[in-house]
């Protein structure tokens, strides 16, 4: 299978190099205005059958606000913001995101989604900003977004940074398949089409070592297989204590 794979996803290279052309030319940033609608129409669907796990991972959220205290949430790439529904009521959730062309879709799901009870404030700052203070805030939630980042430990520690003591770290993340099942054939094949589509999202990334890794006092970390295109079907779900 190895050698087939290391074929097949030559092969899906040169399709792609119209791609590759454009991305080495700065084109391909014409896409990032685009992918908004586009992920933002793909994450209503996600929402539909991921909703009882998402209600899962979520009910968690409260235990981790500051006795006396409202929680507070650090969304890193909040996209279109889909995640705001499963916040309990009276949080103060911060938004960030690397795509300001998102910004038109967040601001919808805010109108439809958040209630008074419920603060919102959207900065166009990088994935996570260093300005953003030390042991800040009780909770970061990152779904579908771990896949695209450059360096996974190092947004980590800056997740770990931003956290306050005994806050947590909220995740749900498409990982790699198993070995020699046909999902891990594929994704590697597809790959290099699915950076493009994905906007740079990587479907072959072991997610789970770097969070096993990341210093973190407890982590509650399972393995699922989402109700999804078998490409992004292997996921990672759960949270992580400081």
């Amino acid at each position: 299978m190895t050698l087939a794979m290391t074929l097949w996803t030559a092969v899906m290279n040169v399709l792609c190099l119209p791609l590759h052309l454009m991305h080495a030319l700065g084109l391909y940033n014409i896409y990032k205005r685009v992918f908004p609608m586009c992920q933002s129409r793909i994450s209503i669907t996600y929402n539909k059958k991921m909703h009882e796990q998402k209600k899962e991972l979520f009910r968690s959220l409260t235990q981790f606000a500051k006795p006396g205290g409202r929680l507070t949430v650090l969304e890193i790439g909040c996209g279109s913001g889909t995640n705001f529904q499963y916040y309990p009521a009276g949080c103060k959730v911060i938004c960030t995101d690397p795509n300001p062309h998102f910004e038109k879709y967040l601001s919808k799901s805010m109108a439809e989604l958040l209630v008074d009870s419920i603060l919102a404030k959207h900065h166009r700052w990088p994935l996570l900003d260093p300005r953003q203070p030390h042991e800040s805030v009780d909770v970061v939630v990152c779904t579908l977004v771990l896949c695209t980042v450059n360096d996974t430990p190092q947004t980590l520690r800056e997740v770990h940074r931003i956290l306050r003591p005994g806050g947590a770290f909220f995740f749900m993340e498409h990982v790699v398949a198993e070995p020699s099942t046909w999902s891990y054939f594929f994704q590697h094949v597809l790959q290099p089409f699915w950076y493009y589509f994905g906007d740079g999202c990587e479907v072959t990334r072991e997610t789970w070592k770097p969070l096993e890794a990341a210093g973190f006092s407890d982590l509650k970390l399972r393995h699922i297989q989402a109700p999804l295109i078998f490409v992004i079907k292997p996921h990672i779900v759960g949270y992580a204590v400081k």
